[in-house]
């Protein structure tokens, strides 16, 4: 077998028997997930995105190793932004604390598909009609300038059209039932509202990657290290989550910087033709507009919305 074909095992077997222990030992039972072992996971799932990823040096070579690292770092620095959303879509469902792990987990399975298909898709259209880099590349940069544009835009899970379309056909229970999905009452089988927040988190992904995927493939086309780094940085989300969803709120640079990675990533492929850029020098490129956002954040404190005030008005929408 090849090296690539034996790295894609060890990865896949790596992400399967993770994802059993963390559902199947340590979160067996549903539990409110608190800062401090959210850090714990948080530094556990960085470490094994490190180690996997110095293994990419020894098998693939510095090239590879700094094209995952950095793909990882665009793709964890967009997730941090949409924690916020998933902020958002918990407090106007008004989800149980102890059921939220497992709405995040089921999330982060879907997206393992989702990003799958998303990515080796577009290798293969890159690959075949070179040309569409370009489109990816414009498409990047509209994207960086609608975010920093529309930095303060108001989320709303009332309006997610699958939602409204699952609510017509499938009958709903009226209250949580612990972290259960499906319910039978009087013979029928009805589903809870936690399936409903799976679906929003689901569908709202889909939105999350073709944003993330085209500036992963800014950086390179290698389907593995796209989606090794892509998938890493998702696995850690969850944790991520819980021990950053009251930081989020005050990392209102971050948007920014986002927009700038973004629109960075889109002129490094529309120039692609012409000037390969040296990975070094995009990964530190990231690094710096991520660095600078984060401590401008912290410097500069802010004192407008606060996140009640968005969630009472995505309330008021409803």
């Amino acid at each position: 077998m090849s090296t690539q074909l034996i790295w894609w095992l060890v990865f896949g077997v790596l992400v399967i028997v993770l994802l059993a222990l963390d559902l199947g030992v340590f979160h067996r039972r549903a539990h409110v997930i608190r800062v401090r072992e959210a850090l714990i996971w948080s530094a556990v799932w960085i470490s094994l995105s490190l180690i996997f990823n110095l293994g990419v040096y020894f098998a693939f070579g510095a090239d590879k190793a700094v094209n995952f690292f950095t793909g990882y770092l665009v793709e964890k620095s967009l997730s941090v932004d949409n924690l916020f959303v998933f902020l958002v879509i918990f407090t106007y469902f008004n989800v149980p604390a102890n059921a939220q792990h497992k709405v995040l987990f089921w999330g982060i399975m879907g997206a393992l598909i989702i990003r799958g298909i998303f990515i080796f898709a577009g290798v293969a259209i890159i690959e075949r009609l070179h040309w569409v880099i370009y489109i990816f590349g414009a498409f990047l940069v509209y994207t960086g300038v609608r975010l920093f544009l529309h930095r303060d835009r108001k989320i709303h899970p009332e309006h997610n059209p699958f939602l409204r379309l699952c609510r017509r056909f499938i009958p709903v229970t009226k209250d949580y039932h612990g972290d259960r999905f499906f319910l039978r009452e009087a013979g029928q089988l009805f589903v809870t509202p936690l399936f409903f927040v799976v679906l929003v988190v689901e569908t709202t992904d889909i939105l999350f990657a073709v944003d993330s995927i085209p500036a992963v493939l800014s950086i390179t086309l290698d389907p593995f290290i796209v989606y090794t780094s892509n998938i890493f940085a998702i696995l850690g989300l969850r944790a991520l989550y819980f021990a950053l969803a009251g930081v989020t709120l005050r990392l209102h640079y971050l948007s920014y910087g986002l927009s700038a990675i973004l629109v960075f990533l889109g002129f490094k492929m529309l120039f692609s033709g012409f000037y390969k850029l040296p990975v070094v020098v995009a990964l530190g490129v990231v690094a710096g507009i991520l660095a600078i956002s984060t401590i401008a954040s912290f410097l500069r404190p802010k004192k407008a919305e606060t996140i009640a005030e968005q969630v009472r008005h995505s309330e008021q929408k409803n």
